[in-house]
This record gives C-alpha cells, structure tokens and sequence, in this order.
C-alpha cells in the first residue's frame, strides 16, 4: 500500500515526534480526500465496465418473450425496460439509480435487485465467514511453524501443502469432497443450507485457497522478522520461545497479514460462485449464475456493484488499519 511505503522510507523517531499543527491537518486531509477521490474514480470504473458488460452480452428481449413473440411485442418490452434509449441516455439513468440506491429490478425474478442481494448476502456473509475463519486458522500457524523451523522438513512439508491450497481448482475439490464425504462415507450433506453440517463442506473448500496464500505470507514475514536485531535482543533477555515467536516476532509481522485477510475476505465474498454453484448454496454466487444464464442484465449489474463497493470499502478499511495498528502512519 502507498502509505506503508511513504511510512518505511521515512525514520521512526521524525515520525514520532513531528508536531502537530495546522499544516499537519492539511496534510492529513489531503490524503483523506485522495483516498476518498481514488476510492470512487475505482468505483466508476468498475459500474463502467459492468454496464458495458451488461449491454455486450446480448438483448434480454428473446429471453423474455421466447421466439414466437412479435415484432411489436418486443419493441414495447425493449421501450419498457428503456434498451430503446440512447447508449448515454442509458448510463446516466443507471448512475442515477446507483446513487439513489435503486439498482432496478429483474428480468427474471421480477423483483427490486436490492431486495434479492439482501436476501441472498446472509448466505454468503454465513459462507465467507466460515471459510476464512478456517483460512487463519490453519494459514497462520502454519506460516509461523514454517518460518520457525525454517530449511527443516516442516518448512517443506507446510511450503508444498500451501503451494497445492494455491494450485488446486476450487471447483475440482469440491467435487472431490462430496464424492468422498457425503457419497462414499455419508457423513455430511452434499449440498444445499440449513444445518452447521451443511456449511461444513463449503466452508472447507471455501477456505483453501486464502488459506494458502495467508500461510505463504506469514512464513515470509515471519522469516524476514525472525532475522531482526530484536528478535535476538529478546532471546537475550531469557524470553520464552513462544513469547519471543508471538509477542515480539509475529506482532512486528501481522500488518502484511492481516491485509491480505481483509483483501481475501472482499475477493470470496465477491467471487463465492464456484463454490456456491457446487454445493447448491443460495448465495450471491449462485444468484449471479442465474443472473447470467437468463441474461439478466440489471441483477447482474447490481451484484457487480455490490462487489465493487465491498471491495472499494474494505480496501479503506486496510488503510484505516495500517494507521490504527503502526503508530508511526498517524
């Protein structure tokens, strides 16, 4: 990120001790209104591309009406839905419902966008939630252990298990495990939501990917912290392994962490569509597919900008963290 750059080029102690003032706050505003600036041009783009998107793949009409139906009849549906406006005509009307939180309502469904999305989103929230939980818990012991015992077999046995979390197909593994758990030796369900046991496969499969991403940058932070002057001052000092490993050496590494989990949280909470497609879970992912197959082009667009707003806040959430946690930011 820009500003842990601009952090670590500049030394602690003038950080520290800087006064504060009126030119401190205009700094401090400046950035603000820069992240904020740059934070909406993201949001622009990306509600740009999906109304493109949207208009590129094809007249929703046919879908609607089937082939039989007539010429009249598909011209008073295209005058309905506004597809015989102008192209910019078209965008502005789309920007308006954005900012007035009318995301339009589906062609398939037949109800507002916004509805559907909250309805779908504790589904989702409920898959995401699991999976990354399972992802830092098994990522970041597993990152520490490796970089703790470092050349060693346990570097190399937590090193390929995080390069196959980042090798295999989602799709492909989740597959496997309802073959497995729920064909073969029927212990869990292999589809659909209602009970913990449900979640359970989903979760799993959910969890393998930012769980080997999270491991692999724990054990490279780790080892770059481990090899610190500190780190040998406190072992110095008598301290336990554990307290010199947790307290000194994975505080000092846990910025790079914690912002690929709140970055991995916003990619599977916007991309959850192999999974959800999987296990029949009814969830954004699943609703999206949908979307797409019917070409239903205003409930695709709405999940897209809902994708892009998450993603856009909770990049300013990891910015907001950085200052929180590294003193020397703020």
């Amino acid at each position: 990120m820009t500003s842990t750059s601009t952090a670590s080029a500049v030394p602690a102690s003038s950080q520290t001790s800087a006064p504060s003032g009126p030119s401190t706050w205009r700094v401090r505003t400046v950035g603000v209104l820069r992240r904020l600036g740059t934070a909406a041009v993201t949001l622009l783009i990306a509600v740009t591309i999906a109304f493109a998107l949207g208009r590129l793949s094809g007249d929703p009409v046919g879908n609607i009406l089937g082939p039989m139906a007539g010429q009249e009849q598909r011209d008073a549906l295209r005058a309905d839905l506004g597809l015989d406006q102008p192209l910019i005509v078209q965008y502005l009307d789309y920007l308006k419902g954005i900012l007035t939180l009318d995301l339009g309502n589906s062609l398939q469904f037949y109800q507002p966008n916004r509805t559907m999305i909250l309805d779908r989103l504790p589904y989702t929230l409920q898959l995401v939630g699991a999976g990354m939980a399972i992802a830092i818990l098994v990522g970041v012991p597993l990152g520490v252990l490796a970089a703790t015992r470092e050349g060693t077999w346990w570097d190399r046995a937590a090193s390929t298990l995080a390069l196959l979390g980042q090798s295999i197909p989602v799709f492909w593994l989740g597959m496997m495990l309802v073959l497995l758990f729920a064909v073969k030796l029927g212990l869990l369900p292999a589809g659909q939501s209602g009970s913990p046991q449900h979640l359970v496969l989903p979760a799993v499969t959910m969890a393998l990917y930012p769980m080997a991403h999270i491991a692999r940058l724990t054990r490279a932070t780790m080892s770059e912290v481990l090899r610190e002057p500190f780190i040998d001052s406190a072992r110095a000092r008598g301290l336990s392994r554990s307290a010199v490993v947790w307290r000194h050496g994975f505080t000092n590494a846990s910025m790079p962490v914690l912002t690929i989990v709140v970055l991995q949280t916003g990619t599977l909470l916007s991309g959850a569509v192999a999974v959800e497609y999987v296990y029949s879970w009814p969830g954004l992912g699943q609703l999206a597919l949908q979307a797409i197959q019917f070409r239903d082009f205003p409930l695709v667009q709405a999940i897209v900008v809902f994708g892009a707003v998450v993603f856009v806040v909770l990049n300013q959430i990891v910015d907001l963290l950085h200052v929180i946690i590294d003193p020397r930011l703020r």
